[in-house]
């Protein structure tokens, strides 16, 4: 079951972009969608606080960009000189039924859209919602090195018996044949990984950089770990951010990083690769402050992907043909 059906309309336009919902009219550079469910575990919450996360982002947009011609001081232009068409294509929920065909139906609109060199960004839904999308990637047309921000490995086989839940879409990733690699930044604490998932990772191949490892020696070895001109798919754990600016999480964890630091990061990320894709999962929009810090940053993360992929000069706009 891969058929493309429409989405569900958001309750309003990430930035007030063109909602389109019917696939038929899915023409355009950007597409952001919201993916609200993965395959849930037993004895949790259906639905859980984070598939409210693409609205609750949403609805922020006014405080994420005050507008397409407001000068963007982390970007150095107004997001209108730089972003091409861009749409919000709505929302894809599990209504019930089986979850492969909903998995499968969800791939095959990411995978409709990378095979028309399409940059699609999602916002979660928990890190599960990331395994369809990886399941996409035999649209962009080459191998995927996956750039992973978050304060767990999420490398278990399965959990329970569910095998694309949110404890396992990195371990997804590497029976992916069109990944080429992985780099992981930020771990830190305990989460559901053992032994075996630690040493699981490291045979692959993932470079793993522990969040004290990072703030010791810096940004320059993780960023020596993508390949040369290689594309890109980054997926973000709001929890891989410090909980002192991103509360609004199910699994906060002191000692994380912070946005002075990841911004300029992903930017260099965009202008040196192709990036064409990205998620920012695991915003938990009932623990978030009362400003809702949690989901502007969100969708700040995904302005400075966006905006330094499209500059003069940023490997998407290179791709396009002159």
């Amino acid at each position: 079951m891969n058929e493309l059906r429409p989405t569900s309309a958001p309750v309003r336009a990430f930035l007030d972009w063109p909602v389109v919902t019917d696939p038929s009219g899915w023409s355009a550079n950007v597409a952001l969608l919201g993916i609200q469910h993965s395959e849930p575990y037993a004895g949790d919450p259906r639905p859980n606080d984070q598939a409210r996360a693409p609205d609750a982002i949403r609805l922020r947009s006014e405080e994420i960009s005050g507008g397409p011609n407001q000068w963007d001081f982390d970007l150095g232009a107004p997001l209108a000189e730089l972003a091409p068409r861009c749409i919000d294509i709505g929302n894809v929920a599990w209504a019930g039924g089986s979850y492969a065909d909903y998995a499968a139906s969800l791939s095959a609109r990411v995978r409709h859209l990378w095979k028309r060199g399409t940059q699609v960004f999602a916002f979660g839904g928990d890190h599960g919602v990331t395994i369809p999308l990886l399941d996409a990637l035999d649209g962009v047309g080459g191998r995927v090195h996956v750039f992973h921000i978050d304060a767990h490995l999420d490398w278990r086989e399965d959990v329970g018996g569910v095998t694309r839940g949110y404890s396992s879409p990195l371990r997804w990733a590497s029976t992916r044949r069109e990944v080429s690699g992985m780099t992981q930044v930020g771990l830190r604490q305990t989460g559901s990984a053992r032994r075996a998932e630690v040493e699981a990772a490291r045979a692959y191949g993932s470079h793993l950089f522990p969040a004290h490892v990072l703030h010791e020696a810096g940004w320059q070895p993780v960023l020596a770990t993508i390949p040369k001109g290689s594309a890109v798919y980054i997926t973000i754990d709001a929890d891989g951010l410090d909980p002192t600016e991103m509360p609004g999480v199910m699994a906060p964890s002191p000692g994380g990083i912070l946005y002075r630091e990841l911004a300029p990061v992903l930017r260099h990320i965009a202008q040196h690769h192709p990036v064409v894709g990205m998620d920012v999962v695991e915003v938990a929009p009932r623990n978030d402050s009362v400003n809702g810090i949690t989901a502007i940053m969100a969708g700040r993360l995904v302005l400075n992907v966006l905006g330094a992929s499209w500059a003069p000069g940023g490997a998407m706009r290179r791709r396009q043909p002159a």
